[in-house]
């Protein structure tokens, strides 16, 4: 086996000379130390896990771990590191460069000529621009390195796909309060004593964690530094650690599936569900300006006029919360909220855009019917021009029943109205309209 470098080992990072005697942070100290002190991620690592079946066949590839802050990403790329026989190669992209990933490359590439192999970790992988991710690609195809990436965003979205096809992506799940409750307990049990809260306190401070694990024990740190043996309710709880503020990334993947759960939950008339999204969407500290946009947008798409209102109520809270900013413009988002998940539903106007660019495209430059054109020119009224237009005011009904598409192009049926709210008004007015139409044209047959 050749020598590992300084600073690196086939477990981790090395310590120095006093490093044991150095205060330890309790996350750290509670690190597991195989798989089965790993909480929350049975899915992967538990007897029928994928990750597991793959170290029990010992058949390692390289992989992406993707999942959210305290989730146990880091650890458990280290206990793969430990258990795979391979020097451990630890990485973060927020620290690292061009110059960093070549001489780790250069490493592996003289231990596998001494039949050795490398792990490569590298954290915050994302952070990475596509030219530093395609660096990966030759020496993770030939085998000289595996590498774990770990990422708390979309890979997706985040890493090139050539990469993406070379490894494995697995999915960690954000803690649940069962897994944090195990965590408490085992800090406890290292601590050999009890967190100075009660019951209810021990929940509010799981959901104070909002899934990461690390944070969690973070606050427990603090809870067991207080030096009291007083039992702490909620409120005495809120007063001595702070809420952890939730995952919420303006630009990225959080922003992107917040907003989706928010349109959805409207399109689903779900209105309590509607304003919780609202509700998580600003206190993630997403621009207010964001969601009016998008609930307009909401308003034309979902709603259009089976309720002709829902626009009127979008725009007008849109304007109001520009009028009078945070936090009182934000009851007007709210309200439209309400109103827009509580409308009928009907995306008839969308389909039919969609319907008409398409044919739009299919039909390309065809003409308009002359007898709809106007003629300003003695030239143009001798080229038919406006010949034979039916005023539709002077009709006995208002209606005249003419074509209005190309005269080599057939009749073509884009908006469909559905049985809901407004919209039932319109659909009877186009089948009455329809009625008249077959009767224009088979009074003209005869």
């Amino acid at each position: 086996m050749a020598t590992p470098p300084p600073g690196v080992s086939g477990g981790g990072l090395s310590g120095g000379l006093f490093e044991a005697d150095a205060p330890r942070p309790l996350a750290d100290r509670l690190r597991p130390k195989d798989l089965t002190e790993v909480y929350g991620q049975d899915h992967l690592i538990g007897p029928q896990g994928s990750l597991r079946r793959m170290l029990d066949n010992k058949r390692l590839t390289s992989m992406i771990l993707w999942g959210g802050p305290g989730c146990g990403k880091t650890t458990l790329a280290r206990l793969i590191a430990e258990g795979s026989g391979l020097v451990f190669e630890p990485l973060s992209a927020v620290f690292s460069g061009v110059a960093d990933l070549r001489k780790v490359f250069d490493r592996a590439l003289s231990r596998r000529q001494a039949g050795q192999g490398t792990l490569l970790f590298v954290d915050e992988i994302h952070r990475f621009n596509r030219a530093q991710q395609d660096g990966f690609l030759p020496v993770v195809e030939d085998g000289t390195i595996i590498l774990i990436g770990a990422t708390t965003e979309n890979p997706s979205f985040e890493l090139n796909a050539a990469l993406l096809s070379r490894c494995q992506v697995f999915v960690l799940n954000r803690l649940d309060e069962a897994a944090m409750r195990e965590m408490l307990l085992r800090a406890e049990e290292t601590e050999g004593r009890s967190l100075p809260i009660d019951d209810d306190a021990r929940t509010a401070l799981i959901a104070m964690a909002d899934g990461d694990g690390r944070y969690l024990l973070n606050m427990a740190e603090a809870l067991f530094a207080l030096g009291t043996t007083e039992k702490l309710t909620p409120k005495g709880l809120a007063g001595v650690v702070q809420k952890r503020l939730p995952v919420y990334d303006k630009h990225q993947d959080s922003h992107f599936n917040l907003i989706s759960a928010l349109h959805k939950s409207l399109r689903g008339s779900d209105c309590d569900g509607a304003l919780y999204w609202f509700a998580r969407i600003l206190e993630g500290g997403e621009d207010p300006l964001y969601v009016a946009r998008r609930l307009a947008r909401f308003a034309y798409e979902d709603i259009g006029l089976a309720d002709p209102q829902a626009a009127h109520q979008a725009l007008m809270a849109w304007d109001t919360y520009e009028r009078l900013g945070s936090p009182e413009g934000e009851l007007a988002l709210a309200q439209a909220v309400i109103y827009l998940a509580t409308a009928p539903k009907s995306n008839a106007a969308y389909t039919a855009y969609k319907a008409a660019r398409r044919t739009a495209k299919e039909t390309g430059s065809l003409m308009p019917p002359k007898h709809i054109l106007n003629a300003p020119t003695s030239m143009m009224k001798d080229q038919g021009y406006g010949k034979g237009y039916a005023y539709d005011h002077d009709a006995p009904d208002g209606f005249s029943g003419q074509n209005y598409f190309p005269e080599s192009m057939s009749r073509v049926s884009l908006y469909q109205p559905v049985e809901r709210g407004f919209e039932r008004e319109i659909k009877k007015r186009l089948e009455y309209w329809d009625g008249l139409r077959r009767k224009r044209r088979e009074t003209d047959t005869d």
